[in-house]
C-alpha cells in the first residue's frame, strides 16, 4: 500500500445528496475518498468520478460485521482514515400516532445504530494513531423539531447526544469530533430519501396535510447549496479547534436559534419549580 497524497476520507452514503457532495468536494480538493453505497451501479458510478482516488465499497451500515470488514479493508487497501463522515441515513415523515413501531426501529437502525457502528469501527485505528476527525451528519432536526418528523427527530437527537459525548471522550486522544446540522439543501432527502407513513387519522389533517404539501412543493427550491456545504466541511478540517457543532444554512441557523430560545424560555419561566425539588437543609 502506498500512502495517497492529501487526506483519506471514509464517507458513508455517497450515491446522492450531501454524501455525494462531500465526496466530490474532497476529491476536487485532491483528497482520496473511500465511499460506501448500497447498489453495485452506484459503486461503479462513484469509482468513475476519479479512478485513482475514488474507492467504492458496497455496504449496508445496519450489518455490524460488514461495517468492521469494510473499515479494515479501507485501512489496509487505501490507507489510514484521516476523516470519517458518517452520513448514511434517511428521513421518516409521519405523525407519531400513525407511524408504526417497525418504522421507528428501522429509522434508528440506520440513522443511529448504523452511524455508531461505523464510528466504533474507525475509532481503534484513529486512537492508535492519536489523530483523526469524525464528522456525523445529523440535521437541524437534531436540535429543533417540527410536527410530522418525530421519528426522524428522535434518531437525530440521539445521534447528536452520542456525537457530543464522543467528542468529550476522545478530546485527549488527538481525535476531533463534529456534528454537522444541515438545514434544507437541494438534495433528494425530501424525495427518494424520505419514507412517508400512511395517513390514517383525520384528527391530524388540519395540522399535517399542509406541512406535507409544503415540503413536497419546496423540494428542489431549498436554500442550501450542497457544493458550498462541502466547502464548509473542508474548512473545519484545517483549524486547530474545530466546532463540536456546525449548523449549515441560514434557515437552519434561524430555526434552531428560535427552537433553542423557546427551550431557554421554559427553563427561565419554571426555574423556581425546578429549584424546589432540592433537599432543604434543616435550620
Amino acid at each position: 500500500m502506498t500512502r495517497q497524497t492529501g487526506r483519506i476520507f471514509l464517507i458513508t452514503g455517497v450515491s446522492t445528496g450531501l454524501g455525494r457532495a462531500f465526496a466530490l468536494g474532497a476529491l476536487q480538493a485532491g483528497h482520496t475518498v473511500a465511499g460506501t453505497v448500497r447498489r453495485a451501479r452506484d459503486a461503479k458510478s462513484f469509482h468513475a468520478l476519479e479512478p485513482e482516488r475514488a474507492h467504492s465499497y458496497l455496504l449496508d451500515v445496519t450489518h455490524d460485521r460488514e461495517v468492521v470488514r469494510v473499515v479494515d479493508e479501507v485501512e489496509s487497501a487505501v490507507g489510514p482514515i484521516d476523516v470519517l463522515i458518517s452520513n448514511a441515513g434517511y428521513g421518516h415523515e409521519g405523525i407519531i400516532e400513525e407511524s408504526t413501531m417497525q418504522q421507528l426501529r428501522d429509522q434508528f437502525a440506520v440513522n443511529v445504530f448504523g452511524a455508531v457502528a461505523v464510528i466504533k469501527a474507525v475509532l481503534p485505528h484513529m486512537r492508535s494513531r492519536r489523530a483523526g476527525h469524525i464528522i456525523t451528519v445529523t440535521a437541524m432536526g437534531g436540535l429543533t423539531t417540527f410536527p410530522g418528523l418525530g421519528f426522524y427527530h428522535g434518531s437525530k437527537y440521539a445521534l447528536e447526544g452520542i456525537t457530543e459525548t464522543l467528542g468529550k471522550e476522545v478530546a485527549g486522544l488527538g481525535i476531533h469530533v463534529t456534528a454537522i446540522e444541515p438545514g434544507g439543501f437541494r438534495t433528494d432527502w425530501a424525495d427518494r430519501s424520505m419514507v412517508r407513513a400512511e395517513r390514517l387519522i383525520a384528527d391530524y389533517d388540519a395540522l399535517f396535510d399542509p406541512l406535507r404539501a409544503n415540503r413536497a412543493r419546496g423540494n428542489g427550491h431549498q436554500l442550501g447549496d450542497p457544493g458550498r456545504a462541502a466547502q464548509a466541511m473542508l474548512r473545519i478540517l484545517d483549524v486547530p479547534d474545530p466546532p463540536a457543532h456546525l449548523i449549515l444554512g441560514s434557515d437552519a441557523l434561524r430555526l434552531v436559534t428560535a427552537g433553542r430560545a423557546a427551550v431557554t424560555a421554559d427553563f427561565r419561566r419554571w426555574k423556581q419549580l425546578s429549584r424546589s425539588t432540592d433537599f432543604t437543609d434543616p435550620a
